[in-house]
């Protein structure tokens, strides 16, 4: 298994696929034993695949210390340096779309093209939802609460009627929760990953990015809102944004989303929709 040291955390990583490089940043609490992921997707076909586990999470090291998100950045950049690329394009998706505006803003010229899928900038833009504040509820709670912040449409009146649907939803989050969570430091990796997410800020910062920007986000996001992705595109000179129908997880849901960044990434795109 590749392992490489960074910023002095040692990094697991996965190489996927040919083509133009791409480094993909994954969401809250990402995993690469997890599956569906970053891999999964159609554009991971079209493009020289670059994912880690950040600090805490999955086979990297998991130190207990506080961290903020310009850490998980430098983290991504030394990665960079490890394997050799001196640039490419990235994509962040949720929190990684956080740390991927941090790498963007503090290693321009690391980043050629920046893809920010279901992800929030902080500040007068607006934050994410605070998941950090579910950290009080038991599990059940949790991954009930998720099933409609995950996707607005199944709200409690829409769970009243399809129960079955609305149980194997929340059994689904409920695993995914507790996936791994018997590792020692996975759940303190999780609490340092949540801190940095609760600090996130790059408002003021954003419109000093100069590379290519591809906004997106679900339409019935109930975590990264339409109202914060379209803040993030009115704040990034030149940004394109495309709105899709969905909730948080719609780049897992629907091989469009794969098609317009891949586009946008290869120079092909220069529109967006909403």
């Amino acid at each position: 298994m590749p392992f490489v040291v960074a910023n002095g955390i040692r990094l697991y990583y996965e190489i996927h696929g040919t083509g133009p490089r791409l480094l993909g940043l994954n969401r809250t609490g990402g995993d690469l034993r997890q599956r569906p992921g970053l891999a999964d997707l159609p554009l991971s076909r079209e493009f020289e695949l670059l994912l880690f586990d950040p600090r805490g999470l999955g086979q990297s090291d998991r130190p207990d210390r506080p961290c903020t998100m310009a850490d998980y950045a430098a983290d991504a950049c030394a990665l960079l340096d490890a394997v050799g690329w001196s640039s490419c394009a990235a994509m962040g998706v949720s929190f990684g779309g956080m740390v991927a505006q941090e790498l963007a803003l503090r290693y321009p010229t690391r980043v050629t093209q920046l893809a920010l899928v279901c992800t929030s900038s902080g500040g007068a833009g607006g934050a994410s939802y605070p998941l950090h504040t579910l950290d009080t509820l038991p599990e059940l709670e949790q991954a009930e609460k998720l099933v409609e912040l995950l996707d607005t449409r199944r709200d409690a009146r829409w769970a009243a009627r399809h129960p079955g649907e609305f149980a194997e939803m929340r059994d689904r989050i409920l695993a995914a929760l507790r996936f791994r969570a018997d590792e020692p430091g996975r759940r303190t990796g999780m609490r340092r990953l949540l801190e940095a997410r609760a600090a996130h800020d790059t408002w003021e910062r954003l419109p000093q990015l100069s590379m290519p920007v591809f906004v997106c986000g679900g339409r019935f996001d109930g975590i990264a809102s339409v109202e914060n992705i379209t803040a993030l595109r009115q704040r990034i000179p030149g940004a394109v944004l495309e709105v899709f129908d969905g909730g948080h997880q719609f780049y897992l849901e629907n091989p469009a989303v794969s098609a317009s960044i891949s586009a946008f990434l290869r120079g092909g795109a220069g529109r967006g929709r909403s």
